[in-house]
């Protein structure tokens, strides 16, 4: 049995208790949730560093890849029917 000063047994309510009041300690001074920096938010900012590209011109970029590789697989059956 625990006494004293000592730590609760593993699987114990007490347990569970103490662990995650040991967690809050710990993660309150530098925590991931203390503000905006190391989030995933500072990517959204007008702060941020980098280029700035709309959603559209993303979507539209996106459809032409996939609508150049098409060709280029299009291209590349018909010179392999070519070929032989």
């Amino acid at each position: 049995m625990a006494t004293g000063g000592a730590a609760p047994q593993r699987g114990t309510a007490a347990a569970a208790a103490a662990n995650l009041r040991r967690r809050k300690t710990a993660g309150g001074a530098s925590g991931a949730a203390g503000g905006a920096s190391g989030t995933m938010l500072q990517f959204y900012t007008d702060d941020a560093p980098g280029l700035k590209i709309s959603p559209n011109v993303v979507l539209v970029m996106s459809i032409g890849f996939i609508a150049f590789v098409a060709i280029l697989h299009v291209m590349g059956k018909l010179y392999f029917v070519r070929k032989e």
